[in-house]
């Protein structure tokens, strides 16, 4: 397939990047910094300002079979970015005719009560926006999306082992969870359903074939 990743140059996206071409997939991977993306064969790095006007992102983006969005700001343009830069992908992927988008997100990404709860408030305006972004996907496009939300991310060695399941604060190496997005492809039962994932003893496919 051929696949558009926004946020390309992140640790996660560059892993993402790698899984999908081992995979067989074809990748142009947008980034604010295309010098940053992950040479390779079968990837394509182009220029990608999530700040931009809809036509000018719809034109970098063009026509893939799938998008993924794994950007994040630096924090200091939360809105714009993570808010309303995922919005804009939304819409291109509707007037672009991309049916299949996949979101990186956060713990408890639409369930507000539980982020004081479980110590997340000190990521609350991160949580808020990746809120209204993840909560505009589900309730206000028609895309065939797919929510995963990964807790802590660390750059341990990936396991190939994960928990699918109501959410508990824990971690995940990043390896583990670019894994899942690469292979949530391969998994149509994860297709308009919120996911939240950790460190577990299910391997990755096992996981996702039990989602329901």
């Amino acid at each position: 397939m051929k696949i558009f990743v926004v946020g390309g140059s992140g640790r996660v996206a560059t892993a993402l990047i790698r899984d999908l071409v081992t995979a067989g997939h074809t990748v142009t991977a947008g980034s604010r910094h295309p010098e940053r993306i992950i040479k390779a064969k079968n990837v394509t790095p182009v220029r990608l300002d999530l700040h931009d006007e809809l036509t000018e992102l719809k034109r970098v983006i063009g026509h893939p079979d799938v998008l993924y969005f794994t950007a994040g700001s630096n924090g200091s343009d939360l809105l714009r970015t993570d808010a309303m830069g995922a919005i804009k992908t939304m819409k291109v992927a509707e007037e672009n005719n991309i049916h299949r988008y996949i979101m990186l997100s956060a713990m408890f990404p639409l369930e507000p009560a539980k982020w004081r709860e479980n110590g997340l408030m000190v990521y609350a305006d991160y949580k808020t926006a990746k809120f209204f972004a993840d909560n505009y996907l589900v309730n206000q496009t028609d895309l065939d999306y797919t929510i995963l939300s990964p807790t802590n991310l660390t750059t341990e060695t990936g396991t190939g082992r994960i928990t699918i399941d109501s959410g508990k604060v824990a971690t995940n190496p990043i390896p583990d969870v670019a894994l899942t997005l690469a292979k949530i492809l391969d998994h149509p039962n994860t297709v308009r359903k919120v996911m939240m994932m950790r460190t577990g003893n299910t391997p990755i496919d096992d996981a996702l074939v039990s989602v329901k």
